[in-house]
This record gives C-alpha cells, sequence and structure tokens, in this order.
C-alpha cells in the first residue's frame, strides 16, 4: 500500500512553487486531498499579514484534529520561518517545524521524525528552486510558476518580509531559462514569472533590466522553435520598471501585455509614510498606450497618516484610471515594521474606506465585463469548471491563473472534445460577475 501525502499551500503563488519542490522531494508519497487518510501533512504557511497568519493557525489546528493518530504533521514557510518558538510552544504535537530555507530537506526532515526526533529546522538563508528541483506542478497541465528571486531590497514601510527573507537574491538568467526548457518538454505551454520585486530581477547581479534580458532569451528560445505559447509577468515595482521593460513586453510575441504593479495608495504623503515610490504616473500612461493592455495593480487601506482627504484622493484616482483588476487590503499592523509604531487608524474606519472603495472598483469591474460581450479572444482552457462539470473553465491569455477570473466555456462550434489548449472564443454573456463563452476554433 503506497503511503499517502495531503499537502495544503496557503498564501502566495510564491509558496506554491515551494509546495511543489516538496511535492517533486516526496513523490513516492501518493497525493490524497483527504487528510484524515494521510501518512504525511504538511501545511505550508503564510504570515505575511494578520489574517494570513490567523488562517496558517486555523488550517494546523484543523489538520491537528483531523489526522490519523500516527501521522507526521509539518509546519513549513514563513510562519514558521517568523513565528517558530511560538508555534513549539503552542502548538507541541506538529512533528516537523520549518521555515523558508529547506523545503529541498523535506524528505530527510520526514526520515528523522521516523526515527523519533522531533524537528526544528534552523534554515542558512532563504530556499530558491531552480533547474535542478524536481517539482510537481499543482492545479494545471498547461501552466507553470516560474520564481526569479527570493527576498526583496525594498523599504517598505508596513512589510516584515526582508526581516525573514533577507535581500535580493535572484537565480541566474541561464538557470531560469534551463527550467522554462524543462517545463515545456514536460507539455507546459504558458507561463507566469514571479517574486516579491519582479522588475528588481538580477540587480544583485549587475543587471539593471533584468527582466528585459528574460524576455529577450525567451523570445529567442521561441524562435529557435521552443514550444512555448504565452507568458505574463508578475509583481513590478514602480521603482524598478522602466518603459524599456513595458516595451519589451508590449514588442514579444510570447509576454502577454499584462502589467500588474501594486502601488500601495497615490497619496504622495502616504506613499513618504510608507516609503513607497510615487513616481508611476507615466509608467501607468505607458502600459495603457500598449495595445489590449490589461493593468492590475493593489491598494493599502488606511495606512498609518492616511487622512480623510488623502482616501478621497486615492478614490478620485481610481475613478479616473479605471484600472482592470485590483487587490484591496486593509492595513495590518505587523510587528517589527515602521508603520507598526505610528499612531493606527482605528478598525472601524479602515472598513468603511474598504467598503467605500471596493464599491468604487465593482461598478468599474462590472462595466469592463459588459464590454466583452461580443469580442473574440485567444483563451486557455484549463479544464472542466468547478462551477459545475457542465462547464469548461478558460482563461483569456492575458490573465493570471485564479486570480483575474474566469471565462465559462458553455458552447461549442468547434467540431470534437474540448481539451486542454488555446482555443478562438467569442464571449456571449455576462450572467451575475459569471462570463460566458462560446468555442469557435482552435488558436
Amino acid at each position: 500500500m503506497h503511503k499517502k501525502l495531503y499537502l495544503i499551500s496557503l498564501g502566495c503563488t510564491k509558496n506554491l512553487v515551494d509546495s511543489e519542490v516538496m511535492l517533486g522531494a516526496l513523490s513516492e508519497y501518493e497525493n490524497t486531498q483527504n487528510v484524515s487518510e494521510a501518512d504525511i501533512v504538511i501545511v505550508n504557511t503564510c504570515g505575511f499579514i494578520e489574517a494570513a497568519k490567523q488562517e496558517s493557525i486555523q488550517t494546523l489546528l484543523g489538520a491537528l484534529e483531523s489526522k490519523k493518530k500516527d501521522a507526521i504533521l509539518v509546519a513549513s514557510g514563513c510562519l514558521s520561518e517568523r513565528y517558530a518558538k511560538e508555534l513549539k510552544a503552542e502548538i507541541p504535537e506538529i512533528d516537523i517545524i520549518t521555515g523558508v530555507g529547506d523545503y529541498d530537506k523535506i524528505s530527510e526532515m520526514i526520515d528523522r521524525r521516523k526515527k523519533g526526533e522531533k524537528v526544528y529546522q534552523s534554515q542558512n538563508g532563504v530556499f530558491l528552486a531552480d533547474e535542478n528541483h524536481k517539482r510537481i506542478i499543482s492545479g494545471s497541465k498547461i501552466h507553470a510558476y516560474i520564481k526569479l528571486s527570493e527576498g526583496c531590497n525594498q523599504k517598505c514601510s508596513f512589510c516584515a518580509i526582508p526581516s525573514f527573507k533577507g535581500k535580493l537574491h535572484s537565480r541566474t538568467l541561464e538557470s531560469t531559462l534551463k527550467e522554462v526548457q524543462n517545463l515545456v518538454k514536460q507539455g507546459f505551454r504558458d507561463f507566469s514569472f514571479i517574486s516579491q520585486d519582479s522588475s528588481s530581477y538580477l540587480r544583485d547581479l549587475g543587471v539593471k533590466d533584468g527582466l528585459v534580458e528574460l524576455i529577450k532569451g525567451i523570445d529567442k528560445l521561441v524562435e529557435n522553435g521552443l514550444e512555448l505559447r504565452s507568458a505574463r509577468i508578475l509583481y513590478l515595482y514602480p521603482s524598478t520598471t522602466s518603459k524599456r521593460l513595458i516595451s519589451a513586453i508590449c514588442d514579444s510575441p510570447v509576454f502577454q501585455n499584462y502589467f500588474d504593479m501594486p502601488l500601495q495608495h497615490s497619496s504622495q504623503k502616504v506613499l513618504k509614510t510608507m516609503a513607497r515610490s510615487g513616481e508611476f504616473l507615466e509608467l501607468l500612461k505607458a502600459m495603457r498606450a500598449v495595445p489590449n493592455s490589461f493593468v492590475r495593480t493593489s491598494f493599502i487601506i488606511g495606512h498609518p497618516g492616511e487622512s480623510e482627504e488623502d482616501f478621497a484622493q486615492l478614490c478620485e484616482f481610481i475613478q479616473e484610471f479605471s484600472f482592470d483588476r485590483m487587490n484591496l487590503f486593509g492595513f495590518s499592523c505587523e510587528e517589527g515594521t515602521k508603520s507598526a509604531s505610528l499612531e493606527q487608524i482605528p478598525r472601524k474606519i479602515i472598513n468603511a474606506r474598504l467598503k467605500k472603495i471596493d464599491k468604487i472598483f465593482t461598478k468599474q469591474y462590472q462595466a469592463g465585463l459588459k464590454q466583452l460581450v461580443g469580442q473574440e479572444i485567444v483563451a486557455i482552457i484549463e479544464g472542466k469548471s468547478q462551477e459545475s462539470e457542465y462547464f469548461y473553465s478558460a482563461r483569456d491569455l492575458r490573465f493570471a491563473p485564479n486570480i483575474d477570473g474566469e471565462i465559462l466555456i458553455n458552447d461549442s462550434a468547434f467540431e470534437g472534445e474540448l481539451s486542454v489548449g488555446y482555443y478562438r472564443v467569442k464571449i456571449t454573456e455576462i450572467a451575475g460577475e459569471n462570463v460566458l463563452g462560446c468555442v469557435l476554433g482552435r488558436a
């Protein structure tokens, strides 16, 4: 009988890549979605903001309650890195506590636990997967994430990430291109490149515009026959994003005109308090000027010092620019950050501001969906939708998986059975927030 593994990956897609490395290292185990039948239970935690920390703790407690008696429970990831001592004291039943530096050593840690040792692994630096680490890609047969770097050189006053992930550490361009080639050989055709600060990629290795070099490298591989169809870049930082990069994305036959640049605010006063760059208006105009561009951002609401005037300015800015997608976060006071020492805005006020700004964006979002009706696009079908077995799940070629929306395919003019791949799709209807489409043929 095969030993079984249950792994839940919380938080961001960067965490997901590390989870996939652990799946690769434990490939002799059969994956199960039922925690109660697993021999190994891994919770790859998130410790970015308070809500994520609470979710991680509740998931660990739930796993502890549901797992079978002799199963090994592992807590890995950011929460374990930040609060290893607290986890050990508060939840001593956890068998293995490991942070962000030892994902590739998970098999060794489990072997040590099986010999009777409680494992509290101390990491030396932050783990960064490369082309030599086996990964089991989860969630898709056609799309894979590629992590470009770990750590961050930015000094945002609200962010704790540099305190436990350290300075920027990029993998080489050669390593990145090799991993892409390896995954294409496995059948993956669509890629999203990610890191804490993707636009700083290779700066620690002396290359100013590393993403431009990455785009050139990918385009050359495709020109020479690599069967890669599409790609996009997530997490650009205003001060390290250049117009040269925007032009490189626009000119690439592979990279989609997808621009994900978290701005966090529009008020220069608030941005100064955040220690963030406020020089982004010209970048936004350049992004929007690109044909068929898709612009995503994030804002933090209720940062210390955000006055009613600052908030009104942010609302006006959002109404004027009209982003395609937006993440809104209520400020989370993280210990050890500069923002935590400032006078905090009451949660009631933050929640009221979130509600108001969400209403503004929801109106824009719904208007944007209505404009899609009648359009013909290239989309990727991922398989059956979780909405219903009667629908296929597709996404616009520009969209990043899971965050930018789903197109439900309920009709097809295509002769033959639909499968995972690229198709021409006509948007036929908007039902609530559901986008419905008809497949016209292969793309």
